[in-house]
């Protein structure tokens, strides 16, 4: 899937949030299920894809991913449950 995107990854349901920005969101989160690369995400076990937004720029993507950053950890709660309420893993809807 190549197109930009921002996501949000977890290790667990209400767990450790982990926000990132891509080009290519498929190979990013199967980097990130597979340990591919090191850093915060992989530290803390994050590898299920619970939210996740299409952009048709990275300059939006990237934007977009700054202010998520920027939030807090309530805000980004409540825009997962607002798209996944139970948190569920999205990655094999992906593939």
């Amino acid at each position: 899937m190549k197109q930009p995107a921002v996501y949000m990854i977890t290790n667990k349901v209400n767990g450790t949030l982990y926000t990132g920005v891509t080009s290519d969101l498929i190979k990013r989160i199967w980097q990130h299920r597979n340990g591919i690369t090191p850093g915060f995400a992989a530290r803390y076990g994050c590898k299920l894809l619970v939210w996740y937004e299409l952009h048709e720029t990275m300059l939006s993507a990237i934007a977009r991913e700054k202010q998520l950053k920027a939030g807090s950890r309530m805000a980004k709660g409540i825009l997962i449950a607002a798209a996944n309420p139970a948190w569920r893993d999205l990655f094999d809807e992906l593939v």
